[in-house]
């Protein structure tokens, strides 16, 4: 049976390959980008996650921080593409980072992107680096400062934040104070940062605040990193927009800027659902990868991350999924045929241009990736064949006893 469907995959690569090549499309050169992919899965969506309602625990979730890295190493294993885990502090807090350097590493797996926690504390009901009492603005920027000194320790370069505060009401403080605050925290921070080191700025329209939130939108993150400088860059989540909003051309805008830092990718229905991305609007993801690479080298620097969480799925399963969605909108993106669509775009050929994408994101790209992922020596059916490693039998057995991590 594996052997057939081996046959029937290598067939259907060889159609493919066939099509594309009398089209143009050099096929080595995509699967070759497809394999130089990267992407961050998040420590925190390996662990138990729910709503304000309910958190729901599955077996086998994770201890620590350790069994989180052991997790996402499935992932890299399936995918190929995955080899750095971002850590979110105090959730994943450890005595010796060091070891936990050394535990990532000997799974063949790296520390990425540090989030810095400023929204769990009694101490920021009112705020975090915005809050009007200096004393507690001093304790939100020794947390920032620590987080730094843990990069380092982790061999981390990104620095990620995202910061719930806002306000409730007008009146109830100064927006202008706010921002002033904000600033002399986060330049406090920049200064500490090594040069090899780059802070990404998250915004957020809502949530928790509700009258307004300090970094709202594309336009707040971005003046706010000039001001700080050119290591302070802009993280797009794909989540964290007002419904209706073209976040490609937030993409497209911030790549000419230079300030296009990173991103969380996920998938909204209504508002920050933080769902598997590519299951809501898969064309607006393909649209977003469609921008990154027409950039070309501009998009060099970008930061490939995924925020999710996954309150009913199985988290491995749910995470490999979200990365072969991935996969497959850059593979689509990959396909377009630029020089055609700039010549229909001088020529005002609207349909014509509009049609070029609409052939490249209907193309079935999954025995591309799967021959990408083959060639990674990862498994072209990810899903199928972590079902089949029994891997989710033997941790349901092993983690028994102890609590397990969530996000609380």
């Amino acid at each position: 049976m594996d052997r057939t469907i081996e046959t029937t995959r290598s067939r259907m690569y060889d159609a493919l390959a066939e099509e594309l090549t009398a089209s143009g499309v050099d096929v080595s050169g995509v699967v070759e980008s497809l394999k130089a992919q990267r992407v961050e899965t998040p420590s925190w969506a390996y662990g138990n996650s729910g709503t304000r309602f309910k958190v729901f625990p599955q077996p086998g979730v994770p201890r620590d921080p350790f069994e989180k890295f052991e997790d996402a190493a499935q992932v890299h294993r399936h995918t190929g593409v995955c080899p750095g885990v971002a850590v979110h502090i105090p959730w994943d807090k450890v005595e010796d980072y060091g070891a936990l350097r050394a535990h990532a590493d000997s799974l063949g797996m790296s520390i990425g992107a540090v989030n810095p926690n400023l929204f769990q504390e009694e101490e920021y009901k009112l705020g975090s680096v915005c809050h009007p009492d200096p004393a507690v603005r001093r304790k939100a920027t020794n947390h920032l400062l620590e987080c730094v000194e843990i990069a380092k320790a982790t061999g981390s370069d990104i620095l990620s934040l995202w910061f719930a505060d806002g306000t409730n009401y007008p009146g109830q403080d100064s927006l202008t104070q706010r921002r002033h605050r904000m600033l002399e925290c986060l330049a406090e921070m920049y200064d500490a940062m090594p040069q090899q080191m780059r802070m990404l700025l998250e915004y957020k329209p809502y949530e928790p605040a509700f009258y307004h939130t300090d970094l709202a939108d594309w336009g707040t993150a971005l003046t706010m990193c000039q001001r700080l400088g050119e290591r302070a860059q802009v993280l797009v989540d794909l989540g964290h927009h007002l419904q209706g909003t073209n976040v490609e051309h937030i993409v497209a805008l911030l790549l000419d800027e230079g300030r296009l830092g990173g991103f969380h990718f996920n998938a909204r229905k209504y508002g920050d659902d933080d769902l598997i991305v590519g299951s809501v609007n898969p064309f607006e993801l393909f649209l977003i990868y469609v921008e990154l690479v027409g950039a070309g080298p501009a998009a060099g620097d970008v930061a490939y991350m995924i925020d999710q969480s996954h309150n009913i799925e199985a988290k491995i399963e749910a995470m490999i999924l979200s990365v072969t969605n991935l996969q497959e909108a850059y593979a689509k993106a990959l396909l377009v045929d630029r020089t055609a669509l700039e010549a229909a775009q001088r020529d005002g050929d609207v349909l014509g241009a509009h049609r070029l994408l609409l052939d490249a994101y209907s193309t079935d790209v999954r025995p591309l990736c799967a021959r990408a992922r083959e060639e990674l020596g990862a498994s072209p059916d990810p899903i199928a064949a972590f079902r089949a490693s029994g891997y989710m039998e033997k941790i349901a057995q092993e983690r028994v006893g102890g609590t397990q991590m969530s996000w609380t």
